[in-house]
C-alpha cells in the first residue's frame, strides 16, 4: 500500500495526510504495510514533502514579498537542492489580509537559490507556485546579481509596478555559479509571460490585483521583456511566450532566462522523491489533495500519481476534502474512485476543522473495501 498524497490545503500537510490515512487503514487492517510517500507538485510544501523523503532541511533568513526579513527552507540531498519560491515570496509570507500586487518582490526567492549554490549543488528544482508576487522574477534576478535601472541609472523599484520604469537590464553580474548547474522549472501552469492567459490576467486577481492593477502589471511585464530584449536578444520574446514563464507571477520568465528546463512540477517531484520503486512495491496507491476538480485534471500531484501508476498497471483510489469530478472523469485519469470527507461530514467548514479525524474514518473506510 502507497500514500502518495499531496497537502490538504488550509488543513492538513501532506506529511498529515499520509499519517492520517495510514492511522485509517490499520483500523481496519492492523499489520498492512504502508509506505508513505507525501508528493507536492512544486506549490508550497514541496520542500515539506522532500524533506519527508529523506533530504536534509536546510534554513536561512531571506528577504520576504515586502522587504521584512523571513527563515525560509529549501531541501539538499547529495548535489540535489528542492528550491520552493513559496518559502521566500508565498502568499503565506503576508500579514493577515495584507496583498501587495504591486510591490511584492521574488528577491527572496533568489537568496534562496543563492544559498542551494552555496550548498555546492550541480541540480536545483526550483518548485514555483503559490507566490504574492508579480514581477516577472526581476527581484530574484536581482539576487542573483542582475541590476535592473531607470533612465537616472538608479535601480527601479520593488514589484512589477517599478518595471513600467525600467530603461536598462544589467546581467553581466549574474552570479557565474549558475552556469554550472542544471536548473529545472518545476510547475504545473503553462501560463506565458502577459496576454490574457498571462500571469497579471489569471493570477494577480488572487494576489489583491485590481483590474487597474493588472492592466498596468500586464504592460509593465511586456515593457520588461522588450528591454530584456536589449540585452539578451530576441530570445528574451521567445521565452515570455513559452509555456511556464507566466508561473508564480511570470518568476518562471526569470528562471528561462537563466537557462531553466521547465517540466511539470509533479512529475518532477517524483522523479526526485523516489516514486517509482515505491510504485513497484505496492499493490494499492491512494492519492489526493483539498479538491478534486477540473484543476486536478491539468498537471495537479493526484493526476500526476494516478497517470504514473496506470502506466505501471496499479490500481489508484483518491481521497479529497470536496470531490467535484464525476466518475468519468476521475476513471480517465486513472483514479478507480474518491473517497470526499463530505460524505462523512456534509459541513465544509467541519471537514476543514476536523480533517484529520474525518480523514481517518474514510480511509478505514478504503481498508474495509479493498483489504479484506
Amino acid at each position: 500500500m502507497l500514500v502518495a498524497a499531496d497537502k490538504f490545503k488550509g488543513s492538513l500537510t501532506a506529511v498529515q495526510v499520509a499519517e492520517r490515512v495510514t492511522a485509517g487503514l490499520r483500523r481496519a487492517v492492523p499489520d498492512v504495510e504502508v509506505e508513505a510517500l507525501p508528493v507536492a507538485d512544486g506549490g508550497d510544501g514541496t520542500v515539506d514533502a522532500a524533506v519527508a523523503a529523506g533530504f536534509e532541511r536546510r534554513e536561512v533568513r531571506v528577504a520576504g514579498p515586502l522587504g521584512h526579513e523571513v527563515t525560509a527552507a529549501f531541501a539538499l540531498r547529495g548535489d540535489t537542492a528542492v528550491v520552493e519560491m513559496a518559502e521566500a515570496s508565498g502568499l503565506q509570507r503576508l500579514p493577515a489580509g495584507v496583498f501587495a500586487p504591486l510591490t511584492a518582490s521574488t528577491y527572496g526567492s533568489g537568496e534562496l537559490l543563492r544559498a542551494a549554490l552555496d550548498a555546492g549543488v550541480r541540480t536545483i528544482v526550483f518548485g514555483v507556485g503559490g507566490s504574492a508576487t508579480t514581477d516577472g522574477g526581476a527581484g530574484m534576478l536581482s539576487a542573483l546579481g542582475a541590476r535592473f535601472l531607470d533612465e537616472d541609472g538608479e535601480p527601479v523599484a520593488p514589484g512589477g509596478g517599478g518595471l513600467a520604469d525600467l530603461d536598462r537590464v544589467d546581467l553581466s553580474g549574474l552570479d557565474p555559479r549558475l552556469s554550472s548547474v542544471e536548473l529545472v522549472l518545476a510547475s504545473d501552469v503553462d501560463n506565458p509571460l502577459t496576454g490574457p492567459k498571462g500571469a497579471p490576467a489569471v493570477y494577480g486577481p488572487q494576489k489583491g490585483a485590481s483590474p487597474d492593477d493588472v492592466e498596468a502589471l500586464d504592460a509593465a511585464l511586456a515593457h520588461y521583456a522588450k528591454v530584456l530584449e536589449a540585452e539578451v536578444g530576441p530570445q528574451a520574446a521567445g521565452y515570455a511566450a513559452a509555456p511556464g514563464a507566466g508561473a508564480a507571477g511570470g518568476i518562471g520568465y526569470g528562471a528561462l532566462l537563466l537557462g531553466a528546463r521547465f517540466r511539470a512540477g509533479i512529475e518532477v517531484m517524483l522523479d526526485v522523491l523516489g516514486f517509482a520503486p515505491a510504485l513497484e512495491r505496492a499493490e494499492l496507491v491512494i492519492t489526493g489533495e483539498g479538491s478534486l476538480d477540473e484543476q486536478t485534471l491539468h498537471g495537479k500531484a493526484p493526476a500526476g500519481v494516478a497517470a504514473a501508476a496506470r502506466a505501471a498497471d496499479k490500481e489508484v483510489v483518491a481521497v479529497c476534502g470536496r470531490l467535484a469530478l464525476p466518475p468519468e472523469a476521475l476513471g480517465r485519469a486513472g483514479i478507480r474512485r474518491a473517497y470526499p470527507l463530505t460524505e462523512l461530514e456534509p459541513d465544509v467548514a467541519a471537514c476543514i476543522a476536523d480533517a484529520g479525524p474525518i480523514l481517518e474514518r474514510v480511509a478505514e473506510r478504503i481498508g474495509r473495501d479493498f483489504l479484506t
